[in-house]
This record gives C-alpha cells, sequence and structure tokens, in this order.
C-alpha cells in the first residue's frame, strides 16, 4: 500500500535539502552556515573535518564571521581551505583567530545568484516530480495486480497530486523570496 505520510516525509526532505543550499549561498551578508559544513584537511589530525568541528563560528556584524579554532594549530588549514574554496572569501588571520569579511554582491555576483537559485529550483522541482513518478507506478502496479480498486486508485492519485501540489507551492515560495531577497540587498 502506499503510505502517504512516508511521501510527505520524502518531500519534506526535499524542503530541507533546499533550505540548507541557501544557507551555503553567499548573498552578502554574515552567516554561519557559508563556512562551518566546509571540510578541512587537519595534517596534524591526519583527516578531514568540518570547520564547526574545529572551531567556534560567530557573527559579528552583518558582514563579518569570527572562526576561533579551539586547536590554534589548526588556524592556517582552515584559512587556506577557505581561500580555496569556490566562496570567494578571504580570511583575515589574527593569529588566535580568523575574521572573514563578506564583501557586498555586485550586479553581476546578484545576477550569478539569482541562476544559481533557479538552478536550485528547477532541482528541486524534479526531485518531486521523480518522487510523484514512483508512487504513481506504484499505485499503478498494485491497482493492476488487483490489490486495490479503481476507486482507491483514484483516490491515492488524488492524495498525491494534492501532495505533490503543495510541497510545489512551498519550493516556489521559498526560491521566489530568496531571489527576492539577493535583488534587494
Amino acid at each position: 500500500m502506499i503510505d502517504i505520510n512516508q511521501v510527505k516525509k520524502e518531500m519534506q526532505k526535499v524542503i530541507n535539502h533546499l533550505e540548507e543550499e541557501f544557507r551555503h549561498l553567499q548573498i552578502g551578508k554574515a552567516s554561519t552556515g557559508l563556512v562551518e559544513n566546509i571540510d578541512v584537511f587537519v595534517p596534524s589530525y591526519g583527516m578531514n573535518q568540518k570547520i564547526n568541528q574545529l572551531a567556534n563560528i560567530s557573527i559579528l556584524d552583518s558582514q563579518t564571521i569570527k572562526i576561533e579554532p579551539w586547536d590554534k594549530s589548526t588556524i592556517s588549514a582552515i584559512e587556506k581551505t577557505i581561500r580555496e574554496s569556490d566562496l570567494g572569501l578571504n580570511p583575515l588571520n589574527q593569529w588566535d583567530y580568523l575574521l572573514i569579511k563578506i564583501p557586498p554582491l555586485t550586479e553581476e555576483r546578484r545576477k550569478q545568484l539569482t541562476k544559481i537559485i533557479d538552478k536550485m529550483w528547477e532541482e528541486s522541482k524534479i526531485a518531486l516530480r521523480n518522487i510523484r513518478h514512483e508512487r504513481r507506478n506504484k499505485i499503478k502496479n498494485l491497482y493492476e495486480n488487483e490489490e486495490i480498486s479503481e476507486d482507491e486508485k483514484k483516490n491515492l492519485e488524488k492524495q498525491l497530486d494534492e501532495i505533490i501540489k503543495d510541497f510545489q507551492n512551498q519550493i516556489n515560495k521559498m526560491c521566489e523570496a530568496k531571489k527576492e531577497e539577493i535583488l534587494e540587498i
């Protein structure tokens, strides 16, 4: 049988993933989400670790991130990784901590970000359609194997369509709001 709550959970994962992707966008405002999940190879540990596992990350003001490693020997590895990332950030090494000034967005960067959001938007819609397609096939197979009646099939398809419509609307609102935020900064 089709568990509607399971379908909702899968679709919610798409929403959660999109929210997480938004947190990692550099939109001209300081955010711990920009750097906290960057993998850093720490030579003294001999392994990769996320910055949030190596340091305290705080926001000093709307344009400044402060990264204060618990082990000061990791500061150069963190600095190098951030500098080499595709975020375009240039950390300032203050010996005990790093300061990252977030540059204001240029018109060109705003246009790039809206294109990135459009891509995320499309990927999210595709993920939802894939979930719907998979469930529709399952409903069809249940009907063909005479495990559900035609009325049950239609009812399940209707519920599935309503759920997908709700989640698509959520994604549309999220993406439109994020594009507006980028264009107004």
